[in-house]
């Protein structure tokens, strides 16, 4: 059987992304709008952006067991240019990153643990389908 460890997870998380746009996830009205974060210039300019990162939420679920926001900004974070002055690391924004996780907990593929969220049987069995999918 394939796991998700067994792909190259930028194939896997394109992949898990279409599933989830099938699926039909809740889009906030502000994706596409914002930035993801302090770090960026411009908002993302790819229109599945929002089944990306839920993807890739599903994905980081999926490795680090018991995630939480926290842990995901610092995830998906970047180098923050302050012009003249050094650049460092910046967190990203945890809205996009928290509603990404409530809906994917409505979906049934997350759900609350003790400390952050994990994923449920469903969601890893999605991840591992279309692991079976990408390695074939």
């Amino acid at each position: 059987m394939v796991r998700a460890y067994d792909v190259e997870p930028n194939r896997l998380v394109k992949e898990v992304a279409g599933r989830l746009k099938e699926i039909g996830i809740d889009k906030p009205a502000f994706v596409g709008l914002v930035k993801s974060g302090a770090h960026a210039e411009r908002p993302p300019e790819d229109p599945d952006f929002w089944y990306v990162r839920c993807a890739s939420v599903l994905r980081q679920a999926y490795v680090n067991e018991g995630v939480g926001v926290h842990r995901l900004r610092r995830h998906y974070g970047g180098r923050k240019n302050f012009g003249a002055k050094p650049e460092h690391h910046v967190p990203a924004g945890g809205s996009t990153i928290r509603k990404a996780m409530q809906a994917l907990e409505k979906a049934g593929l997350m759900q609350k643990a003790q400390k952050g969220r994990k994923l449920t049987p469903k969601g890893r069995a999605l991840l591992d389908k279309s692991a079976g999918s990408v390695k074939a």
